[in-house]
């Protein structure tokens, strides 16, 4: 794995070279995993475990001392500077001495306290997407991994036809899914798993609450797991009951129909806002397109979305090597509504379902 991460960090540094960049600042967690196998999950929303400085020929990470010993089986202890008390001006101390006059950073990691420490030392240069454009094409590694998780996902949805019933509450589903994960195998979620029955399956990001499963219903079940830190995302929405509606049927096949026709579409070289639009269209065609809310699908990998979006105002063609979500819905605020997701990869001549 060493090797990968330095192969990585070669290309980061000729991207430095093209925009005139001695010294880059790496601040986003995903992103520091990536070049260098470093991450203990930052804690709180305002601490990080470590940030990377990327040089032309050598790799920096600096850190609390919570995190040295950890630090050590990725980066060399010589290459770790440890910060403590005043950690801003720990950290312009010793890049001033190790020789940074430009900086480069990633703009939408930067606080704003941060960025005015650093401002009166460095000349400041922000780059937005160095590492998130590499990110974007997943080698054969990768790609393995979120293969093997997409059939955990599977498995635990097989295993949860079975316990879906009514009167379960949303919480407790919830709960039951985060157990056969963690008993499967998984090491956590990608995200707080959402069960949303009835009239809530009408929103995209529903909250589990303790409240008891609709019978005669639509059931909507969005969750992924967390397995050596890449991450699956899969949802469905079933009928609880044995009489589904017949909005609920027309919805659903709407869905599925155009779920397959944005799959077939997936090719290198078409952009991907052709993707969105066509099921758009799609929609409008059948007079529904009021009801589809949101982008088509997004990127997975390290996060749960990361680039690309699959939306209007996406830039872009799709490339080998790209793991996103297809997953068009539509929702109803009386009923409910349905959302069909798959992780799909983008091969050589076209896409395959994972």
């Amino acid at each position: 794995m060493e090797n990968i991460y330095k192969a990585r960090r070669q290309k980061i540094r000729q991207k430095m070279h093209e925009h005139e960049l001695d010294y880059f600042l790496i601040q986003s967690p995903a992103n520091r995993y990536y070049l260098s196998g470093f991450e203990l999950f930052d804690p709180q929303c305002n601490e990080s475990s470590g940030y990377l400085i990327i040089s032309l020929d050598k790799t920096i990470l600096m850190t609390d001392p919570r995190y040295v010993e950890a630090g050590k089986e990725f980066i060399p202890g010589e290459d770790i500077f440890v910060y403590s008390r005043n950690k801003h001006e720990q950290i312009n101390a010793f890049l001033k001495k190790t020789g940074v006059s430009r900086l480069g950073f990633e703009p939408q990691w930067m606080n704003y306290e941060f960025y005015r420490s650093l401002k009166k030392e460095f000349e400041l240069v922000p780059v937005k997407g160095l590492v998130e454009d590499l990110r974007l094409i997943k080698d054969n590694s990768e790609i393995e991994l979120l293969r093997k998780y997409c059939g955990l996902n599977h498995k635990v949805f097989q295993l949860m036809e079975d316990i879906i019933e009514p009167g379960l509450t949303e919480m407790e589903l919830a709960w039951e899914a985060e157990k056969l994960f963690r008993e499967n195998g998984a090491t956590g979620l990608s995200f707080s798993t959402i069960v949303a029955s009835g009239p809530k399956a009408a929103l995209p990001h529903a909250i589990p609450q303790n409240v008891a499963i609709k019978n005669q219903a639509p059931l909507l079940i969005d969750m992924g797991c967390r397995l050596e830190d890449y991450c699956s995302d899969q949802t469905r929405t079933f009928w609880v009951g044995d009489k589904p509606s017949g909005i609920y049927k027309k919805t659903r096949d709407l869905v599925i129909e155009a779920q397959e026709k944005a799959i077939n579409k997936i090719t290198p070289g078409i952009p991907i806002k052709d993707a969105y639009d066509l099921v758009q269209s799609f929609f409008e065609k059948h007079g529904v397109a009021e009801h589809f809310t949101h982008a088509l699908g997004h990127g997975i990998g390290l996060e749960t979305h990361e680039p690309p979006s699959i939306g209007p105002n996406t830039r872009g063609d799709f490339k080998p090597g790209m793991v996103v979500s297809v997953e068009p819905g539509l929702y109803y605020p009386q009923w409910g509504g349905v959302r069909w997701e798959y992780m799909v990869l983008v091969t050589e001549n076209g896409a395959e379902i994972l």
